[in-house]
């Protein structure tokens, strides 16, 4: 209204101005205000025009952008509760390993080819498994930004575990199936990995906030088959799903805020992570840099944000000092050296696999000077790098 107002005293205005310049005779003048009087109706009938044409192209996108909600809504509907298809790769992506880790005492003649970070904890999670088990193993480093390795799947994140079986490569993804698939051939390598995959169907589910994702169901559960091991009662079994489970819900929550509590810690994290994952040797200069520098303030940024999503405590130290302090009384109520006994279960390896991430940083240097996670930690360490779980294998 007040801009209609404006308009009405402006063109008064140029009424007189009119007036004045015919008596003048300043022909010019004249045209100029004729210019300015004549078109009103003309001016009027273009906004008109301009804003019905405005109007229609607004809602035009407006129907198209919530048709391809409608629509995509429905798509997720129809898939809401489906399984997931997981194709076998007739052959192998090409691109070749970073590095082979070699086990001298491996007899499961699995080709495994782990697509990875070096320091994400989900990966780390995978590799102490095999460590632990004295499988050899391929690895592929993923640049973290391009990802250009990993190009292939449209899973994307990492761990990506690609195993070679009857028909081609079978991509097994998410840390936790893993790990329990893994466990299961191990336990009895009888059952084919094309097989046990069947046991962890992926299906299409909303989460909490109602996005769409897929869920891997029993990712926790071993599947023994016929009888579960002599030396392990139920309640191992459930309390072993219980921790792994804690770990991925819980304990990997602390880590990120920590390491990159700060934008130089970030930084030192972010070197430190460079040099322990050989980015000189598999990534050229470039890439390192914008892997460094874009990495150590985009995970800063958002450390904080995961601070106040998982609701850790404004000193984001003393969440992780609390978590694991409550893993190690955990250990302790066992009864003995790990949470699984004498050896360690699959709890063990997935929190050590996690807390490994993190080895050398300020932040695991902090935790072991005001925790008492140095005895298990380290007795861990030993059994993973020793392939101490390799005699459990079952050929």
């Amino acid at each position: 209204m007040a801009v209609i107002c404006k308009l009405l005293k402006f063109t008064n205005r140029c009424e007189s101005l009119k007036k004045s310049v015919l008596f003048n005779g300043n022909s010019s003048l004249r045209r100029y205000c004729t210019f300015v009087q004549e078109p009103r109706s003309k001016r009027f009938k273009g906004i008109v025009k301009f804003s019905l044409v405005g109007a229609a192209l607004g809602t035009a996108v407006g129907v198209i952008y919530s048709t391809q909600k409608i629509n995509k809504a429905r798509d997720n509907l129809a898939l809401e509760g489906t399984q997931v298809e997981r194709k076998i790769l007739l052959e192998k992506p090409p691109i070749s390993a970073s590095r082979s880790i070699i086990s001298p005492v491996d007899s499961t003649n699995l080709d495994l080819t782990l697509y990875q970070y070096q320091s994400c904890p989900f990966c780390c999670k995978v590799r102490a498994l095999l460590d632990y088990y004295g499988v050899s193993y391929d690895i592929v480093e993923v640049n973290p930004v391009f990802r250009t390795e990993a190009k292939w799947s449209s899973y994307k994140k990492v761990p990506i575990l690609l195993a070679k079986v009857n028909g081609g490569y079978q991509p097994l993804n998410d840390s936790s199936m893993i790990i329990s698939l893994l466990a299961s051939y191990f336990y009895d390598s009888t059952n084919k990995i094309e097989e046990l995959i069947k046991f962890y169907p992926s299906i299409a589910l909303h989460d909490d906030k109602g996005k769409f994702q897929n869920e891997i169901v029993n990712k926790y559960f071993l599947m023994y088959q016929n009888s579960i091991p002599k030396e392990m009662t139920m309640n191992d079994i459930v309390e072993e799903r219980k921790w792994r489970k804690w770990a991925d819900d819980v304990l990997v929550h602390t880590l990120s805020p920590n390491a990159y509590r700060t934008l130089d810690e970030s930084y030192r994290s972010f070197e430190k992570f460079s040099k322990v994952g050989n980015w000189e040797e598999y990534f050229p200069f470039w890439q390192r840099w914008v892997m460094i520098n874009v990495g150590a303030v985009a995970m800063w940024w958002l450390g904080d944000r995961l601070r106040r999503k998982y609701q850790l405590k404004e000193d984001v130290r003393q969440s992780l000092y609390d978590e694991v302090t409550y893993w190690l009384r955990g250990i302790k109520a066992r009864g003995g050296p790990f949470m699984g006994g004498q050896n360690p279960d699959l709890s063990d390896l997935s929190v050590y696999g996690i807390l490994n991430s993190i080895e050398g940083l300020e932040a695991f240097n902090d935790t072991l000077a005001n925790t008492k996670l140095s005895t298990w930690y380290y007795a861990m360490k030993e059994k993973v790098e020793s392939h101490s779980g390799n005699h459990l294998i079952n050929s």
